[in-house]
């Protein structure tokens, strides 16, 4: 029996699988509110207690940069080692792997009618390709084409330096440069990024707060009362805020593109996409996408999908726990 795990900000995701081919079978799957807990262990320890003792492999998809068996996971106060999870599990096989990589594992098992598509692309596509996901924080992924499968690996591109695209994206940035000394597109591309432009717009006077509104932030989720506002509501201040997120992810997976030369896809993951999937549909998101100069032509070539099937990155830990996390030749893609 196969221990998978996808660990985020908000949740973490604990399943139970047994192999079958190239698309491990679930046969349990739990989920915990990840604040609520002090370690990945102590929520071992209250999953499927009954089962723990039959696991033979297990792999865990985390939050952050996974290095020697370690990794502190920087939207969580945790920090994770093999060492913690093998006294739970017992002396088993135990790999960690970065989340968005898990995730990366998990796009050879997805099918026509897990993803949406938002550029099909050149018909011939092929090579790299690449994986973006905003949620609680911003992950990027790669799939290097080897000729014969792709290989997935981690990054920590959500980090980098972020770039505005015009005027409005520069006082937003010098806005931000107020409060960090260092501005990600982490910090403008996830749930609390889409509360930080709502709260930019508000500052520099680009629309009304309603006064609802200020109260079911203040005591709800912010990124989803400001997108439910924006999309059911038609409040304005937060459609402008929608808008903007929209193209930032739309301008971040273009360049992730470019970086991994991704002729063969880039994939939209994590939370939040599937559920402003009529937001991406619009035409804001495709055009930050292709607004690159002169490789737009090689853009307009690249198929770019929203992965709508949540259960993709407990399936790609679950096939490293399988398979191992240096793919060999014989991988079953």
């Amino acid at each position: 029996m196969i221990l998978a795990g996808d660990i985020g900000g908000t949740n973490t995701r604990l399943g139970l699988f047994e192999p079958e081919g190239r698309k491990p079978k679930v046969l349990n799957v739990e989920t915990f509110a990840s604040p609520e807990f002090g370690s990945l262990a102590e929520i071992l320890k209250r999953f499927s207690p009954g089962d723990i003792g039959k696991v033979t492999a297990a792999c865990f998809g985390l939050p952050g940069p996974v290095i020697e068996g370690e990794v502190v996971t920087p939207n969580l106060p945790w920090k994770v080692t093999i060492a913690e999870l093998k006294e739970v599990l017992g002396d088993v096989p135990v790999e960690l792997i970065n989340d968005l990589e898990a995730n990366a594992h998990g796009v050879s098992t997805l099918g026509p009618e897990d993803l949406v598509v938002l550029n099909e692309g050149s018909p011939s596509a092929s090579g790299n390709a690449a994986l973006i996901s905003a949620g609680t924080g911003l992950g990027e992924a790669g799939l290097h084409w080897d000729g014969d499968f792709w290989q997935p690996f981690a990054s920590e591109g959500g980090h980098v330096d972020f770039a505005p695209q015009n005027d409005l994206e520069a006082a937003m940035l010098s806005w931000m440069f107020r409060q960090h000394a260092h501005v990600s597109y982490e910090r403008f591309l996830s749930g609390p990024g889409l509360h930080n432009i709502y709260r930019f717009l508000i500052e520099y006077g680009c629309g009304q707060e309603p006064e609802w509104l200020h109260d079911a932030i203040a005591n709800g989720n912010p990124a989803a009362e400001i997108s439910r506002a924006a999309m059911e509501k038609g409040v304005e201040i937060c459609q402008t805020a929608l808008d903007r997120f929209v193209s930032i992810y739309g301008a971040e997976a273009g360049n992730l593109a470019l970086k991994m030369l991704a002729t063969g896809g880039i994939f939209i993951g994590g939370g939040i996409a599937p559920k402003i999937l009529n937001e991406l549909k619009k035409p804001g998101f495709l055009e930050a996408f292709l607004t690159k100069g002169r490789m737009r032509p090689l853009l307009e070539g690249i198929p770019v999908k929203v992965i709508v099937n949540d259960l993709t990155a407990l399936r790609g830990a679950a096939r490293v726990a399988l398979f191992g996390v240096r793919m060999r030749r014989e991988y079953p893609m």
